[in-house]
């Protein structure tokens, strides 16, 4: 494996899948949109693994951007399409732009990202995808509708794109993460943070290097294709 590209690296489980690759040996390519000190620590930590490391600032919705991104980047074997974003309120109190703003960095990302990796991957005989979704993505959120059908989509993508992509030597696989320690779940107050978790066989929450070792798993995996991988501490079974 020579080198990933990870969307969303410049914090929380971005940053950890990119460090799990490169304990794993592999130059490291990430994008972010707006933290720019997240991602100069995310590079330094990066780089003091002794990898080649290199950050794009890309909005993952824009096509142009997504293009740009990829002309830059070389020798890319893994694609993890991580970046997302959450929107929590009653569905009648929704608006279609934040509707939309949901389902565009959460599925229009991973789409233009995954487009846009095909043809590096067909030159280089093979490669893998793996999308980064949710347990809300399987069976659903109250008050989090956006973020749940978003997240579902990315799962049939998933699917679909496994199907697809398999002649071509493309795997394409997804981890459906359960309640993570990450600053996406700051909305929930700690009561509620405890009340989910002490549901699940393993009454606690995850870590994201629990779910970057997930990942890395799978880009690992040669006969494994359309699988979604369940971190979740049981809460679904």
């Amino acid at each position: 494996m020579s080198a990933v590209l990870v969307t969303g690296g410049s914090r929380g489980i971005g940053r950890a899948i990119c460090l799990a690759f490169a304990r794993g040996g592999s130059d490291v390519y990430f994008c972010y949109s707006a933290d720019e000190s997240g991602a100069e620590e995310t590079l330094k930590l990066l780089r003091d693994t002794g990898v080649g490391a290199q950050a794009f600032r890309c909005d993952i919705t824009k096509e142009d951007q997504v293009l740009e991104m990829f002309g830059q980047t070389m020798g890319i074997d893994v694609l993890v399409n991580n970046a997302g974003i959450s929107r929590f309120g009653l569905i009648q109190d929704t608006s279609l732009q934040e509707w939309n703003d949901v389902f565009c960095v959460n599925m229009v990302g991973a789409f233009l990202c995954t487009r846009a990796a095909i043809p590096k991957f067909v030159r280089r005989g093979g490669g893998c995808v793996i999308n980064i979704s949710s347990i809300w993505g399987e069976t659903g959120a109250s008050c989090e509708a956006a973020y749940s059908a978003s997240k579902a989509a990315l799962i049939g993508f998933t699917k679909a794109a496994a199907k697809e992509l398999a002649p071509s030597g493309i795997r394409v696989n997804c981890v459906a993460a359960g309640m993570i320690s990450t600053r996406m779940n700051g909305h929930l107050s700690e009561e509620e943070r405890k009340s989910f978790v002490s549901a699940q066989p393993i009454a606690r929450e995850g870590t994201a290097e629990e779910v970057a070792s997930a990942v890395y798993f799978l880009s690992l995996q040669k006969y494994v294709t359309g699988e979604v991988l369940r971190v979740n501490g049981g809460a679904l079974i």
